[in-house]
């Protein structure tokens, strides 16, 4: 059978991984992903035949599992959180017009804005935008002026990839943008490697927040004005009547 299933693995812990995801690794014959994925499971299958490539080679891996399948092998190919968020069923997909042959099956995960809001409390229990912040396929411009939309519709963020060694003042950048619109006090939180070894967490907010030290493991949330702070736990209300 020539079949890709694109994976959605979650943040990381095994707990995390939907049957439906483990039932299509179970499936495959062979595993591919970017490494560091790949270490997450691999101690689940560690008889399968697994296939990894770096960051930034992200094309090439889509194209080696098309190509792997069409030549009649079920491959997995795994990502963390959801497939469809920021994850490789887009470019896939787009690639797998070449390859009409091979069945592609996208089966969703967990991804960080649900896992990571679900240890904070419920920071996106209204509208919310999720923006990255990485600029590596997506210029500046356009993710400030995102920012300052979503800002100025007053909904709760949730922001990826908010800093990494090149981009240590990115998140810094994002609040300025923020506070141009969003009271100081505004509620917010953060969580690094969630369902990994070294998870934390913390809840501060907007001006705290701007000087915060965080890497590519970490996932921001930015609370509307509405967000609040209840025993310790991120809340933003949908507005029921209690």
């Amino acid at each position: 059978m020539s079949k890709v299933y694109v994976v959605g693995i979650g943040p990381g812990g095994p707990e995390q991984i939907t049957p439906q995801a483990r039932a299509a690794m179970d499936r495959a014959e062979v595993l591919c992903g970017y490494t560091v994925y790949l270490e997450l499971v691999k101690g689940l299958y560690p008889d399968k035949e697994i296939y990894t490539t770096p960051m930034r080679q992200e094309l090439e891996r889509c194209r080696w599992a098309l190509e792997t399948a069409q030549s009649g092998r079920t491959v997995a190919l795994l990502c963390s959180g959801d497939p469809g968020v920021y994850g490789m069923a887009g470019p896939l997909l787009e690639l797998a017009q070449s390859f009409p042959e091979v069945e592609v099956e996208i089966v969703p995960g967990v991804t960080a804005a649900l896992s990571g809001g679900a240890l904070l409390g419920a920071p996106l229990g209204h509208d919310f935008c999720v923006v990255s912040l990485s600029d590596l396929l997506t210029s500046w411009e356009v993710i400030e002026r995102r920012l300052e939309c979503a800002a100025q519709g007053d909904f709760a963020l949730c922001l990826y990839n908010p800093a990494s060694k090149k981009r240590a003042d990115y998140l810094k950048r994002a609040c300025d943008i923020l506070l141009r619109y969003k009271n100081p006090e505004t509620v917010c939180g953060w969580v690094q490697n969630i369902g990994r070894a070294g998870q934390e967490y913390k809840i501060l907010n907007l001006a705290q927040l701007q000087g915060e030290q965080l890497d590519m493991f970490t996932t921001v949330f930015i609370g509307s004005s509405t967000t609040q702070n209840i025993g310790g736990r991120m809340v933003t209300p949908r507005g029921y009547r209690l």
